[in-house]
């Protein structure tokens, strides 16, 4: 894969032939190598090294999880790249591209989990819709599919976008550039190849030409992806050894702590008996001994006391 595409191929795809002289863009100029019959034809020694350098900058792309959105509403290109995107399980838009798609994310994913919804009661028991209400949902839910499909399962903006024709998805590359999104793209000679960060020259309106190109940067993702699942089964294991060695470790400093806290407990029980033994002795000395008792007072005799009758 690091030779890129084999000429005879790109020859017999088509990707060689470019627009009309008259619709050219004079900054396509470098990448064209000649003109036969009033039709500009691209240099494909010039579009290998430009494919070669967006499929490595895909592969890095995927390899950090991020997502790559592929953009192709053209007749031609539509199911072409819709399949190899699922193919490799990245979104895409292939039916119409809808205004503030990627600059008003929030409300597109309201749409999205307004399509869920439909499904989910869709999926329910047939008692609790009536045949109407049924197929009134049933046709929301296939226009939504149709434009939201395929990108349903995209959570956050994606990291990327590839686009067939940057000419005819202006918009998309408008609201990419705005958002500071990384943007590659199948250039024609009617193109700016500077509006994109990885221009690749080749004829856009042959769907042979859109296959072969899009499938070998399919290629490079299938490879990010496998080393990513590589890279994250390699450090699951590191990890879970990690994870072990802290459940250890931190089960001896719980057994510890109870340690210490069972001990302190006892110091505390200990120090609190013996200041109650050590009051109770201060209290006993502390207490002044009892008053003597005054003595009785004598009893009076027969001679003191007067005779009543004297």
């Amino acid at each position: 894969m690091s030779k890129g595409l084999d000429y005879q191929e790109m020859l017999d795809a088509g990707v060689h032939f470019g627009h009309l002289r008259k619709k050219w863009n004079p900054k396509m100029a470098p990448y064209i190598f000649m003109e036969r019959k009033g039709i500009h034809i691209i240099d494909l020694n010039k579009t290998n090294k430009a494919l070669l350098r967006a499929a490595e900058a895909m592969r890095k792309i995927v390899r950090s999880g991020r997502k790559i959105l592929f953009v192709a509403t053209k007749k031609q290109a539509k199911e072409i790249v819709s399949g190899i995107a699922d193919s490799v399980e990245m979104p895409h838009v292939t039916e119409r591209w809808l205004g503030g798609m990627l600059t008003n994310f929030i409300t597109i994913r309201k749409s999205i989990k307004k399509m869920e919804s439909f499904e989910k009661l869709l999926s329910e028991s047939s008692n609790v819709l009536t045949k109407k209400e049924r197929l009134m949902l049933t046709r929301e839910k296939e226009k939504l599919n149709r434009v939201l499909g395929g990108i349903a399962h995209l959570k956050r903006l994606p990291a990327a976008l590839f686009i067939v024709d940057i000419s005819h998805e202006h918009i998309a590359l408008a609201e990419a550039k705005k958002l500071n999104l990384r943007t590659f793209g199948i250039v024609d000679t009617n193109s700016d190849p500077t509006t994109v960060d990885f221009a690749i020259p080749a004829n856009d309106d042959a769907s042979k030409s859109v296959s072969l190109i899009t499938h070998f940067l399919a290629g490079y993702v299938k490879q990010g992806l496998a080393e990513r699942s590589q890279e994250q089964i390699d450090s699951g294991g590191k990890g879970s050894g990690e994870r072990r060695s802290r459940k250890r470790g931190g089960k001896r400093k719980k057994d510890q702590a109870q340690n210490t806290k069972a001990n302190d407990a006892a110091a505390a029980t200990t120090t609190a008996t013996e200041s109650t033994e050590t009051k109770t002795v201060e209290a006993v000395v502390a207490t002044p001994p009892p008053a003597p008792t005054p003595p009785p007072p004598p009893a009076p005799t027969e001679e003191a006391t007067p005779k009543a009758e004297e």
